[in-house]
């Protein structure tokens, strides 16, 4: 077991991840997040990880859909899942004392799902639904389709709900998830993680009871089974695609590649995509195309680290006459970074403002459980926003110039646009 300040490790004989960070607030932020997403499925079987998602709340060997739902909200908690190209994370929010109870509920739910196909038939239809929906927001969709553009000929480029005709096939029969869940909920892929007031120790205990059992499944071993359907690929030759989604506005992204998670220079552009078009008003984008212009509502920028390389991107939607001008800008802002050095009093500036964002994210308790057990997941260990921080500011100009002429390079660079 490892101390850092307030969080607390613990790694199980069959290779289960624990964490648990100690505040003083007696909700606590409990789950398990699994290093199984989207792109470990092969192509027919897309949508598989986010469907399990769904399942799995739909009754397990011991209780019916309705009562896991009371089971939680019954003692005033709320239980949640998501699905990403490289996780699915089950979780809940709790008063402490009800830990024990939370814990045993989303184990049941991993380990001994039920699959009864009047249940899956049911939610597969909300899963069409969500589809549609989903269709219905251009400014979700692109992020999807803009993935599929840089990440073409890969399983990143799958959408993580999949499509009509590979739900038809997944849910067909109750075996193709099981079968599915056997090779890829591996314990040395899941992170067991907890944030609150209570004891490590009986968090540890806690894990133990529930997936100190586990063993390895027969056939692919960890590093086979991670993404099992290939990796990132190398970049498309297509640099740009439009599509005729009939919108008011033109909704535009352009971006490309960028560095996984734990790359030396991974921190440097966190802090130059936060000057870029990070979430704040005074971003180089916002002040560019929104306050001195008035082309857009909003323009923000996005860099994502993935396990084995990430991307970055830059979104926003204009009315169709602007959507030239609005483009030059945008060009123009990544063309400053990379034509000089910022000054050392701009660096320092953004680095206060960033030391900000930090310490107020930190204390959203469910993003920073969230963000503890990724960390735990893909590095082993989770620095407490102070410790990242400290590493961020050694960044000097000469580092972000280095990092802008490498990722906003014009070959590195894709367009994407609804008209």
């Amino acid at each position: 077991m490892q101390e850092n300040t307030q969080t607390f490790y613990h790694n199980l004989p069959n290779g289960v991840k624990i964490v648990h960070r100690w505040t003083p607030s007696p909700v606590a932020y409990v789950g398990v997040m699994v290093g199984a997403g989207t792109r470990d499925a092969v192509p027919e079987e897309n949508g598989m990880a986010h469907y399990i998602e769904h399942c799995v709340f739909k009754g397990t060997a011991h209780h019916s859909a309705r009562q896991i739902i009371q089971s939680i909200e019954g003692i005033g908690g709320e239980i949640n899942a998501y699905t990403t190209k490289e996780e699915t994370t089950f979780y809940a929010a709790i008063l402490c004392e009800h830990v024990q109870l939370t814990l045993h509920l989303i184990a049941e739910m991993i380990l001994e799902p039920a699959f009864k196909k009047e249940e899956t038939d049911k939610e597969r239809m909300v899963i069409l639904d969500e589809i549609e929906s989903y269709n219905d927001s251009p400014s979700e969709l692109i992020y999807d389709d803009f993935e599929s553009l840089v990440f073409a000929g890969s399983s990143m480029a799958l959408p993580i709900l999949g499509t009509k005709k590979t739900l038809r096939h997944i849910s067909s029969k109750p075996s193709y998830p099981l079968e599915w869940m056997r090779t890829h909920y591996r314990p040395e892929r899941m992170v067991v993680f907890c944030q609150g007031d209570i004891k490590p120790e009986r968090i540890f205990r806690l894990a133990e009871k529930e997936f100190g059992h586990l063993s390895g499944a027969a056939g692919l071993s960890a590093s086979e089974t991670s993404g099992l359907a290939g990796a990132a690929g190398h970049a498309a030759n297509e640099r740009e695609r439009s599509y005729k989604r009939h919108t008011h506005q033109v909704h535009a992204m352009l971006g490309g590649r960028a560095f996984e998670i734990g790359h030396e220079d991974q921190l440097a552009m966190f802090l130059l995509n936060n000057i870029l078009g990070g979430g704040s008003l005074n971003s180089r984008l916002n002040l560019s195309l929104r306050e001195s212009q008035g082309l857009v509502y909003t323009v923000e920028s996005t860099y994502t680290p993935l396990s084995d390389t990430g991307y970055w991107c830059v979104y926003w939607a204009c009315d169709p006459e602007d959507y030239g001008h609005s483009l030059e800008l945008v060009q123009k802002e990544l063309e400053k970074l990379c034509e000089k050095p910022m000054s050392e009093a701009s660096v320092k500036h953004a680095l206060e403002q960033l030391r900000g964002q930090l310490a107020i994210s930190a204390q959203n308790q469910e993003n920073s459980a969230l963000a503890m057990a990724k960390s735990v997941l893909y590095r082993g260990e989770a620095p407490e926003w102070q410790d990242t921080f400290a590493k961020i500011a050694k960044t000097t100009p000469q580092k972000l110039f280095k990092v802008a002429n490498v990722i906003f390079d014009a070959q590195n660079r894709y367009i994407l646009t609804y008209k």
